[in-house]
């Protein structure tokens, strides 16, 4: 087991601590861990038990984050380790997010980088679980990255406070920040043991504060998480928070872990979700989880053009100028970064 003393703590009497990494703000005994199981107090010194240890690593498209105004068309390394501050029902990794041993395998900081290089990437993306409670590992990573020109990208729950957005976000280049159930926050406390929402929404002003790039999924789920007002609620708040720019993905859900027999979310739904996010205002809103679908594609918000055609997490389609304007109307599409082709099958597995 890797130790490494954690950032974003305070010691307290009697040897306990509070960790100040994600809102729940664990209070930790000697000799217990918090509710990410990954943290643990040892003597009234809070270690990370995950530090260099990769549970997972692999080459992915980063329209799989997903990012879809954010360096279209690259690879990423995707590096995750283990543990989680949700108990999501619904997880699709709950293998390792919910994992009640610290499993994975060596994978030093440089290694991740040298990986990268080696397998074609332009940047790194910490995914799968939940970045958030393995911070110090993404730091070191992050800020390596950066040194050699790569990008970093932070797929995450939101459920971080404002201290750590602010020591991450220096090299933190964009992030995907995932809702669930149209932020309802009983579907939170009843589906992820999540006890308040309001964390995420100020997490999300402190990244763009601090110049992150942001976009928005939301996991549609039939029934529980499918609330119609919910999605307008949310979107609202993204344009007049975020702006209208503010890339929407509602993601369909399909059946996982303790919620196997709940069946996938009905394509009439998603269509509703889509024009819902739409009739508010907002530019570029996406399906996921639907291949094949045009609501994958990129349109111009004022001539309604379509510019990028994508099936899955791969652009067959590229009808932008060199400054990312529309070719017909000349409106300017807020892409950060350049369309990048690269050939091959992906993802695949490092380890």
């Amino acid at each position: 087991m890797t130790l490494h003393e954690a950032i974003l703590y305070e010691k307290m009497k009697n040897k306990r601590v509070k960790c100040n990494l994600c809102a729940r703000r664990c209070l930790i005994n000697d000799g217990a861990k918090g509710f990410c199981l990954v943290r643990k107090n040892e003597n009234g010194v809070l270690n990370s038990l995950v530090y260099g240890k990769a549970v997972s690593a692999a080459v992915d498209p980063i329209g799989k984050k997903p990012l879809s105004h954010f360096n279209p068309g690259a690879l990423v390394l995707s590096v995750a380790a283990s543990g989680c501050n949700f108990r999501c029902k619904f997880c699709d990794n709950w293998m390792i997010s919910q994992d009640q041993k610290i499993s994975g395998k060596n994978f030093r900081p440089d290694e991740v980088v040298k990986a990268a290089r080696e397998n074609n990437c332009l940047g790194i993306s910490y995914t799968y679980t939940e970045p958030t409670v393995f911070i110090e590992y993404v730091y070191d990573i992050a800020k390596l990255a950066h040194q050699v020109g790569f990008f970093n990208t932070f797929v995450t729950n939101g459920y971080l406070t404002p201290e750590a957005v602010k020591t991450i976000a220096p090299f933190i280049d964009a992030a995907t920040v995932d809702f669930k159930g149209g932020g309802d926050p009983d579907f939170y406390k009843n589906y992820a043991a999540v006890p308040t929402v309001e964390p995420i929404y100020e997490a999300l002003k402190e990244f763009r504060r601090n110049n992150v790039h942001v976009e928005i999924t939301n996991l549609v789920i039939p029934k529980i998480g499918d609330s119609m007002s919910r999605i307008r609620e949310m979107a609202t708040w993204i344009k007049e928070i975020l702006g209208s720019d503010t890339p929407f993905h509602l993601l369909r859900f399909h059946p996982d872990y303790k919620m196997t027999t709940t069946s996938g979310t009905n394509v009439e739904i998603m269509e509703k979700a889509y024009m819902t996010a739409r009739n508010v205002g907002l530019n570029y809103v996406y399906l996921g989880n639907l291949t094949g679908h045009p609501a994958e594609n990129t349109y111009c918000p004022k001539c309604n053009e379509p510019l990028i055609k994508r099936h899955s997490y791969e652009i067959t389609r590229w009808n932008l100028t060199k400054d990312m304007q529309c070719p017909v109307c000349d409106h300017k599409i807020p892409i950060i970064g350049k369309l990048h082709q690269t050939g091959g099958r992906y993802p695949y597995a490092l380890f």
